[in-house]
C-alpha cells in the first residue's frame, strides 16, 4: 500500500467503526422489538387455546355424563356471559301463558 491510502484509511476508520456502533445498535433494538412481540402473540395464543380446552372440558362433561337432558344443558351453556363474550344478541326464551 501507498502511504497516501494508509492516512485515508486510518481518517476513515473512526467514521466506519461509528457507522459499525449504530448499525449494530440498530440491529440489537429490532431484535428486541422482534421478540417482544414474539412473547405478545405467544401470550395471545395461550389464553386462546386455554379459552378453547375449557371449551372442550364442558363439551366432554356433558357427552359423558350419563344423566343429563342434552337440550337443558346445551341452552344452560348459552347464558349471557358466553352471549357477551362473542358479542351477540341475548335471545331470552319466550314463555307462553
Amino acid at each position: 500500500m501507498n502511504p497516501e491510502t494508509v492516512v485515508m484509511v486510518v481518517l476513515l476508520a473512526p467514521f466506519m467503526l461509528a457507522g459499525l456502533l449504530i448499525w449494530t445498535k440498530h440491529k440489537q433494538k429490532e431484535l428486541q422489538m422482534t421478540s417482544e412481540l414474539s412473547a405478545e402473540k405467544a401470550a395471545q395464543y395461550a389464553q386462546h387455546t386455554s379459552q378453547l380446552e375449557e371449551r372442550v372440558r364442558v363439551l366432554e362433561r356433558i357427552v359423558t355424563d350419563k344423566g343429563y337432558d342434552l337440550a337443558h344443558q346445551i341452552e344452560a351453556l348459552r347464558g349471557e356471559e358466553s352471549d357477551l363474550r362473542l358479542n351477540a344478541p341475548i335471545e331470552r326464551p319466550r314463555h307462553e301463558v
